[in-house]
């Protein structure tokens, strides 16, 4: 296998067990895995060139929905709360086809790609007009990232009382049927593995109590993580005392769903007992802080939750919800959020860059990823530092304080991902153009 390095970073910023911070140090790579790291580790390796750059491990994306790339901004949905802002989409997406379904995850992993993401997950819930879970990995698989997909789902129509539109809910005996298909026929365990399939109910309000509890059951009869929407804002709170008798949080670990093979997206509104829950559990939490702002959905208390060690990671959710999938922006504005509730002091630039990287990968049960460290896989961020963005910063490895947004290289299991700010195995302009396609004729058939 191929062995090369990176030379001369500024600062590498490691993100292992002892948060190390190194200068002027070479990160020596084997295949897809990190081989040896620290100051001439390199030798007369062939070499890449990292001087004036900072280096992080690939970002993680906790939470997403790859499809919503194509219905950003749209009129009607953009002053709308939670319930309204879905009853807007739900009419749109289910006009959504295969090519939909690929194009849209191109285009929102892509947007990831240059923003620093190595490994997303993608929570996709809807499937109409023959699209299959599958359509999403083949684009991640031409882009180059690591992906998490999960089996999403809906199976209460608006109809039995939940809130989709009859159209895009399944049966339940075929979404688990569905789930066992994708799961056999993709799924990796491996520490390497590119493609690591979940299961994911869509949330309390669009499924079932016997849907929710089967999905656990199948999950860990699979060995394969669960995921699903909790307690997002004061609609959803409502919505589980008036069905349940009870918080989100109980109602999750009345059926299985606790644990650390388990996160939940948001947890905007989740109470002392219910974070005590997630933290003896170690739930995972994918915080999406964009989305819960543009959705006015509030502030979640992640200062709380990390203090109380739960594992939180970081989302951008979809692009619907948040208008943009630019992760290191979205670390920014945890940071930024956090200081907003909690005082200037709550939260740091290194705190909110590792929850988007090491703290991401732990709630996704990939510990292998998110820290450059010896056995770690080679999944490394390179951000040049002699731009703008961060002239005049005293502290390179600040890069939510004063640095760019965008990537200068992208390394994914050992392989160039993006190159000096370009994508390598994919033409972005040929994405763009059939995405633009795709949106003109979802708009001229409304």
């Amino acid at each position: 296998m191929t062995i090369w390095a990176i030379k001369n970073a500024d600062v590498i910023v490691t993100m292992d067990d002892a948060r190390r911070k190194l200068a002027g140090a070479d990160i020596v790579i084997d295949g897809g895995a990190i081989r040896a790291i620290g100051p001439d580790a390199a030798g007369d390796l062939p070499a890449m060139d990292a001087r004036g750059c900072v280096i992080t491990p690939g970002l993680v994306n906790t939470h997403h929905h790859l499809y919503q790339s194509l219905t950003r901004a749209v009129p009607e949905g953009q002053d709308a709360l939670l319930f309204g802002w879905l009853q807007t989409l739900y009419p749109i997406w289910g006009k959504f086809t295969p090519d939909h379904m690929f194009t849209s995850a191109q285009v929102g992993l892509i947007e990831l790609a240059l923003s620093g993401c190595s490994l997303s997950s993608d929570h996709l819930y809807v499937y109409p007009n023959g699209t299959r879970l599958e359509d999403t990995i083949h684009a991640a698989r031409e882009v180059g990232l690591r992906f998490q997909p999960t089996r999403g789902a809906m199976s209460i129509g608006i109809s039995d009382g939940g809130l989709p539109p009859d159209t895009l809910v399944e049966k339940e005996a075929d979404i688990l049927e569905d789930c066992i298909r994708v799961i056999d026929a993709f799924h990796d365990a491996a520490p390497s593995s590119m493609c690591r399939v979940g299961v994911a109910p869509c949330s309390p309000f669009s499924v079932s109590r016997e849907l929710m509890r089967d999905a656990a059951l199948l999950a860990r009869d699979k060995g394969v993580m669960m995921h699903t929407h909790l307690a997002e804002n004061d609609e959803d709170i409502a919505y589980s005392f008036a069905n349940f008798g009870c918080r989100p949080g109980q109602y999750a670990e009345s059926l299985g769903w606790v644990g650390p093979d388990v996160w939940h997206a948001h947890c905007v509104k989740l109470d002392a007992a219910e974070i005590k829950l997630f933290a003896d559990t170690s739930t995972g939490i994918a915080h999406c802080p964009c989305s819960n702002c543009r959705l006015g959905s509030g502030i979640a208390p992640i200062r709380k939750m990390r203090d109380a060690q739960v594992p939180v990671g970081l989302g951008v959710d979809g692009s619907a919800s948040n208008d943009a999938g630019n992760l290191i922006a979205e670390a920014r504005q945890a940071m930024l959020l956090q200081r907003v509730a909690s005082g200037a002091d709550a939260m740091s630039a290194d705190e909110a860059l590792e929850i988007a990287t090491r703290g991401g990968a732990d709630v996704l049960g990939r510990p292998e990823c998110g820290r450059l460290q010896v056995g770690a896989r080679a999944d490394i961020a390179i951000w040049d530092m002699g731009g703008i963005e961060a002239a005049g910063s005293w502290d390179p490895s600040a890069l939510l304080l004063a640095g760019p947004t965008t990537v200068r290289d992208l390394i994914v299991e050992g392989r160039d991902v993006v190159r000096d700010g370009q994508m390598v195995a994919i033409d972005t302009n040929a994405v763009i153009a059939r995405q633009n396609d795709l949106v003109q004729g979802l708009r001229d058939g409304m």
